[in-house]
C-alpha cells in the first residue's frame, strides 16, 4: 500500500473512533484475547435466549436456534483447541459450555 493510501485508511480510522456524529466518544475496545472472544460469544447466547436485549432492536428477544450454533460454536472451538488452552481457559470454557447448555434447556422448557 502506497503511503498516501496507507494515511488515508488511519484518517479514516481515526475519524471512526469518535463513535456517531456529535455523540460521546465510544469506550475503547477490551485487548483481544480468547478471554475475550468466548465472551463475545457467550453473550450472544445470553441475548438469544432473551436474558438480555438485543442491542440492534433495544427488545428481548428469542432465537433458540442461534442460541445453539452459537453454543455449537464454542464445543467446537473447545475441542479443537483441547491441549492448547492454559488451565484458567480450559476452566472458563468448561464453566461457560456447562451454563449456556443449562440455560438453554431451561429455555426450551
Amino acid at each position: 500500500m502506497d503511503d498516501q493510501r496507507e494515511d488515508d485508511v488511519t484518517d479514516h480510522a481515526q475519524e471512526s473512533d469518535g463513535g456517531e456524529s456529535g455523540g460521546a466518544a465510544r469506550p475503547p475496545l477490551p485487548a483481544a484475547s480468547l478471554k475475550t472472544f468466548i465472551s463475545g460469544l457467550a453473550g450472544q447466547v445470553l441475548i438469544n435466549l432473551g436474558l438480555f436485549e438485543n442491542p440492534a432492536s433495544g427488545k428481548k428477544e428469542r432465537n433458540l436456534e442461534a442460541a445453539k450454533y452459537s453454543i455449537d460454536l464454542l464445543q467446537i472451538l473447545h475441542d479443537k483447541m483441547k491441549g492448547n488452552l492454559t488451565e484458567e481457559e480450559e476452566k472458563l470454557m468448561n464453566v461457560i459450555l456447562y451454563d449456556l447448555r443449562t440455560r438453554y434447556v431451561e429455555a426450551c422448557r
